[in-house]
């Protein structure tokens, strides 16, 4: 990816790039409380305002700047002192976060503002998931759709280019056909690669042991991220998701004895820690195994 800097396109530090992006992070975490409260009760994010959920009391702008607010007011609303739970200072802070390593690491350039959107996605499906056990059609299935567009339109407005390139893997890229067409069949591939290998693993499960393994939820979900991704980087995703998973659900099953395997656990979170690092992280990840493991 050709990288640009604040300092050569606005003349100024770059560590204002860093605090501007930490900024706009924090204000569309305050969004996401808004999605993450809303959607999973089919609710619009747009009306009302928002409002306390124990006194209905609408909320002032001034009690509703991401995180500063918060600490202000004490995590408490400013009219009924019901607590504020902490969940919304901590998806403004984790996306602030996001935005601020995803400008280090993809720079200023046209893959920026589709990456820190999938950002922004993967953390509202990650908090539904944790809190209602749910990835909803109206987050996912859009998710996936645009990504189709994005692969379709890289090529097309930047010419020749894909987005997170996996040209290397379609016999398409020498036979003269357009790249856009190369970049749609290496986003079918990566969304087979993410949605349809977890749904092969679920359906396998199901006819071995009778239960549910995989939900559609995240099946997907993954379907959009592989899409966008490409199948390199899916497949790291779904990896680092089944290892950080699998950390999880023995903390869950020690914390839960009595259900002990039949712990139901939202693999989602999970999935979508695993998209994240591999969306800013995969290539060097899977450059330090192949050096470490396969060396030349």
């Amino acid at each position: 990816m050709l990288m640009s800097t604040f300092e050569t396109l606005l003349g100024v530090p770059d560590y204002f790039g860093y605090i501007f992006f930490l900024v706009l992070g924090t204000i569309i975490g305050s969004f996401l409380n808004v999605v993450i409260h809303r959607v999973p009760n089919e609710e619009s994010i747009v009306f009302p305002n928002s409002a306390c959920p124990n006194c209905k009391n609408a909320i002032k702008f001034y009690d509703n700047i991401p995180v500063l607010s918060w600490l202000a007011l004490g995590g408490k609303c400013r009219k009924c002192k019901n607590p504020i739970a902490w969940r919304y200072p901590a998806v403004e802070l984790l996306t602030g976060f996001v935005f601020l390593v995803v400008f280090w690491q993809i720079g200023l350039n046209w893959y920026l503002p589709v990456c820190l959107a999938f950002s922004a996605t993967i953390i509202s499906l990650i908090f539904i998931d944790a809190e209602h056990m749910i990835l909803p059609n109206v987050i996912t299935y859009p998710m996936l759709a645009i990504a189709l567009v994005i692969r379709i339109a890289f090529p097309i407005i930047f010419g020749n280019t894909i987005f997170f390139s996996d040209t290397f893997i379609t016999p398409l890229v020498n036979s003269g056909l357009p790249m856009w067409l190369n970049s749609f069949v290496g986003a079918i591939l990566g969304g087979l690669a993410g949605g349809g290998s977890l749904w092969a693993i679920g359906e396998l499960w199901k006819r071995l042991r009778g239960i549910d393994a995989m939900g559609l939820g995240d099946v997907k979900m993954m379907f959009g991220v592989g899409a966008l991704l490409g199948w390199r980087l899916t497949l790291i995703s779904i990896f680092l998701g089944a290892f950080t998973g699998a950390i999880g659900g023995i903390l869950v099953m020690i914390k839960d004895r009595e259900k002990g395997m039949q712990a139901q656990i939202p693999f989602g979170i999970f999935l979508g820690i695993g998209s994240l690092v591999s969306m800013l992280f995969g290539d060097q990840l899977l450059t330090w195994y192949v050096d470490n493991f396969f060396p030349h």
